[in-house]
C-alpha cells in the first residue's frame, strides 16, 4: 500500500496519480483496518462522546473518504475500468456500513451516551448527532434479527446496485442517442457556440473536417446541447425528433430502465414494512423537515392552487403568441414550449439569452461572484490552479480566506461538458469536512463543484447564458455552506446533519442574486469589446425572470407528486400501475398531456438514482425558505450597501455557519426572526397579484 495514492489520502489527494487499479487494494484494505478498530470500540462499549461518537469517525472515516473518490471519479471520469472498480467494492462497502449502523453494542453505547450526563451538558450541535445516529440506526434495520436482519440487508444490497446499474443505464443511454445534420437549413436558428460545439462533436465521432459554418453537427441529448437546440432550432420536425428521443431514454434495450424502476419501488416499499412504517415515503420524510407526507401534499396543494391556473393562462398567452407569429399547427405541442417561449421572451423583453452569451464570459462571471460572496460573508477567493493535482486539465482550484489571508477552505471547479466521461448536471460534494482534532489543529473544508458549462471554442472562452449563471450559483451556494461552517465537528459541519429538505435553502437563496441589476451589471464584461449592458437591458432581463414561472411550478410540483404518489400510493386501487401514478399527476399538472410513449421515469435518477426518493419536493420545500431569507434583504433594500452587508453577515453566522447542528426551523428563525412565509416564494415568482 506504499505506493498507492488512493490509500495514502492527505489533504489534498493526488487526483494526477489515482488510477482504476488503486481502488480495490485501497477500500479493501481500509475496510480490514476499520474492521479491527470497530470490534474494539464494540468491546469496550464506551457510552461517551470521545470513545463512541470521535472514535468510530475516527475508525470509518478512511473509508469513506477513498469511497468518496472513486464515486467522484466515476461521476467526472467515467470509464469501463472505474465503473467494474465500482461494481466490485459496491456490495462490500454496503456490507461494512450495515455492520457498523446494525452494531447492537455501537446502538447500546450510543443509547446509554443519550442517557447520561454527558448527553445532558452536550450543545445543539452534539445532541442532535447522537439523537439523528440513533434514528439512523433504527432505521437501518438495528432492531432486527435473523432472518429479517439477513433479508433487510440483502435488499439494501440489491437496491444499491439497482441505483448504480439505473444511473449507468441513463448515461448510456444518452451517449447512444446523436443526431448528424448535414444541410444548413437543418440547424437554422443554432447560436453560433452551439453549432461549434456540435461541430467539435462530430469531429470527436469521426468526421474529421466538420466546421462550424459547413458541419457536419452531432446533435446529443446532452442537457448542453438539448436545451439550447429545443429553444432555437427553427426546424420543428428535428425538435419533435429529439424530443421524442428525450422523453424515452433509457426505456428499451440494454439500457430499459422500466423493470428497475418497478424493482425499486418494491424493494424500498418492503424496506419501510419491515421497520414498521406504511411505506416509503414515511420513512424517507420521518428525517426530514417536512416530517410527514400530509405536510408535503398540504404544500403541494397550496402552491398548486395559486400557480396552476396561472400556468393555463401562461400556456393560453403563448398560444396566442405563436399565432400572431405565423404558427398554424393547431395546439402546440411539448417540442414547441421551449422555442415559442424564448422567442416570446426576446419579443416581450427585447433581448434573447444566447445573444447575451458573449457578455458573460466564465472568468469575469467568477470573478463578480466572488465579489458579491465577498461583500455578503465578508471572505475572499484566490485562485490557487498548481497548488493541488487534478483530475483534469481544465480542472481549477481556489483557496477561500479571511481579511488576514488565513486559510479557511479550499475548492476544487470542473466547469466543462464532457459528454463521453461526465455525469451530466451539475452538484457539489465534500471531499473533507471541517474537524477539530484532539490535538487542536484544524481540518479545513474541501469542496468539489462540478458543472457542464459549454467548452471553450474557437480560440474564445466558453461564456455563459443567465440560465447556466443561475446553475453556478446554485452550486457554490452548496459549496459556501459547506465551507463556511464553524461547527467543529464533522458529524454536524458544513452540510453534514442537515434535513435533506433544507440542504437546497443555501443553494436556491444564492441563486436570488444572480438576476439583480447590480449584480448582473457586475457579471458583465463583453468578452470582445469589454462591454457591460446598460440599464434598461438590465431591467428587462430581471422583468424576465417571473415570465413563466407558473409553467416551471407546475413543473417542479407535477416531479414531486408523481415521487411522493409512487413512494406512498402505489400499488393501491387508486394506483395499481406506474403508469397510473404518472398520469394522475400530469393530469393535474401538466398543461399539455405527456405523448402516450412517455417514460420520463426511466431517466429520473433524482429519485432512483440519487438522494431525492420521496424527496424530490425538497427543492419547492427549500425555496420556500430561501426566498423568505432573500426577502429580508429586499425589504431592507438590495442597493443599501450597509444593510446588505449587516444581513449578510448576519446570514452567514446562521444558516451558513450553524449548518447541521441545529434544527433547520431554529436556524431559520435565528436569522428571520420567526417562521417562514410561503408567501414570499409566490411574491418571488409572480403567482401573486400584489
Amino acid at each position: 500500500m506504499t505506493d498507492n495514492p488512493l490509500y495514502h489520502l492527505d489533504e489534498f489527494p493526488r487526483f494526477d496519480a489515482i488510477r482504476p487499479e488503486h481502488g480495490v487494494p485501497a477500500v479493501r484494505q481500509r475496510i480490514a483496518e476499520a474492521e479491527q478498530t470497530v470490534s474494539a470500540i464494540e468491546t469496550a462499549c464506551p457510552a461517551t462522546w470521545d470513545g463512541r461518537i470521535r472514535a468510530l469517525h475516527n475508525a470509518t472515516e478512511p473509508v469513506w473518504r477513498a469511497w468518496g473518490i472513486i464515486q467522484h471519479l466515476i461521476s467526472v471520469s467515467n470509464s469501463t475500468d472505474w465503473r467494474t472498480v465500482e461494481e466490485t467494492l459496491q456490495p462490500e462497502v454496503i456490507v461494512f456500513a450495515m455492520r457498523v449502523v446494525q452494531s447492537r453494542p455501537l446502538y447500546d453505547a450510543l443509547q446509554a451516551l443519550r442517557d447520561s450526563s454527558e448527553y445532558s451538558g452536550f450543545d445543539s450541535g452534539r445532541k442532535r448527532v447522537v439523537d439523528k445516529s440513533l434514528r439512523a440506526a433504527r432505521d437501518s434495520g438495528v432492531g432486527l434479527e435473523g432472518e429479517d436482519k439477513t433479508a433487510f440487508n440483502a435488499i439494501v444490497n440489491e437496491l444499491s446496485a439497482l441505483s448504480m446499474k439505473f444511473s449507468n443505464n441513463v448515461l448510456d443511454a444518452t451517449k447512444a442517442f446523436s443526431l448528424m445534420l448535414h444541410e444548413r437549413n437543418e440547424v437554422a436558428g443554432l447560436p453560433p457556440t452551439l453549432l461549434e460545439g456540435c461541430a467539435q462533436a462530430a469531429q470527436t465521432s469521426g468526421e474529421a473536417a466538420a466546421t462550424a459554418e459547413k458541419g457536419p453537427w452531432r446533435i446529443t441529448l446532452e442537457h448542453a446541447v438539448y436545451g439550447p437546440f429545443m429553444q432555437y432550432a427553427e426546424r420543428r420536425d428535428l425538435r419533435e425528433k429529439l424530443y421524442r428521443a428525450n422523453i424515452i431514454r433509457a426505456s428499451d434495450g440494454t439500457t430499459d430502465n422500466t423493470p428497475l424502476v418497478e424493482r425499486i419501488l418494491e424493494l424500498r416499499r418492503k424496506m419501510s414494512q419491515m421497520l414498521g412504517y406504511d411505506n416509503y415515503a414515511q420513512l424517507s420524510l420521518s428525517a426530514k423537515m417536512a416530517g410527514k407526507p400530509e405536510a408535503v401534499y398540504a404544500m403541494i396543494d397550496q402552491i398548486g392552487e395559486v400557480a396552476l391556473p396561472k400556468a393555463k393562462k401562461d400556456l393560453a398567452d403563448l398560444q396566442a403568441f405563436a399565432e400572431s407569429h405565423g404558427f398554424s399547427k393547431g395546439p402546440l405541442m411539448p417540442w414547441d414550449l421551449a422555442y415559442w417561449a424564448r422567442l416570446q421572451v426576446e419579443t416581450l423583453f427585447g433581448y434573447s439569452p444566447e445573444a447575451l452569451r458573449p457578455y458573460f464570459p466564465l472568468e469575469h462571471v467568477l470573478n463578480g461572484l466572488f465579489d458579491l460572496v465577498s461583500k455578503l460573508t465578508g471572505v475572499r477567493f484566490v485562485a490557487a490552479d498548481g497548488a493541488a493535482p487534478t483530475w483534469h486539465p481544465d480542472v481549477r482550484f481556489f483557496r477561500v480566506t479571511d481579511d488576514a489571508d488565513t486559510t479557511l477552505a479550499w475548492f476544487y471547479l470542473d466547469p466543462y461538458s464532457r459528454p463521453e466521461t461526465k455525469r451530466g448536471g451539475a452538484w457539489m460534494n465534500e471531499f473533507q469536512t471541517r474537524e477539530r482534532c484532539p490535538d487542536g489543529s484544524l481540518k479545513r473544508p474541501v469542496a468539489l463543484m462540478v458543472c457542464n458549462q459549454a467548452v471553450p471554442a474557437g480560440g474564445k472562452p466558453s461564456c455563459m447564458t443567465p440560465g447556466e449563471i443561475s446553475t453556478l450559483f446554485h452550486e457554490f451556494g452548496h459549496a459556501l455552506q459547506h465551507m463556511l461552517t464553524e461547527i467543529d465537528i464533522p458529524e454536524a459541519s458544513g452540510i453534514n446533519n442537515i434535513e435533506w429538505d433544507a440542504v437546497e435553502v443555501a443553494s436556491q437563496f444564492l441563486e436570488n442574486w444572480c438576476l439583480q441589476p447590480d449584480v448582473l451589471r457586475a457579471l458583465a464584461h463583453h468578452v470582445e469589446t469589454g462591454e457591460t449592458l446598460d440599464d434598461d437591458m438590465l431591467g428587462r432581463i430581471h422583468a424576465s425572470n417571473t415570465h413563466h414561472a407558473a409553467l416551471q411550478t407546475i413543473r417542479q410540483l407535477r416531479f414531486a407528486n408523481v415521487d411522493l404518489d409512487l413512494h406512498t400510493k402505489y400499488p393501491s386501487p387508486e394506483f395499481p400501475t406506474i403508469a397510473d401514478a404518472e398520469r394522475q399527476s400530469a393530469e393535474r399538472f401538466a398543461v399539455i398531456a405527456p405523448l402516450p410513449e412517455d417514460r420520463f421515469l426511466c431517466s429520473f435518477a433524482h429519485i432512483f438514482a440519487g438522494g431525492y426518493s420521496a424527496g424530490y419536493y425538497s427543492y419547492m420545500w427549500a425555496d420556500v425558505l430561501a426566498a423568505d431569507v432573500f426577502a429580508m434583504f429586499e425589504e431592507q433594500g438590495l442597493d443599501n450597501v450597509a444593510e446588505v452587508q449587516r444581513i449578510g453577515r448576519r446570514y452567514t453566522e446562521t444558516i451558513l455557519a450553524q449548518g447541521g447542528a441545529m434544527h433547520p426551523m431554529d436556524v431559520f428563525k435565528a436569522f428571520r426572526g420567526r417562521e417562514p412565509d410561503v408567501h414570499a416564494l409566490l411574491k418571488q415568482k409572480g403567482l401573486l397579484e400584489n
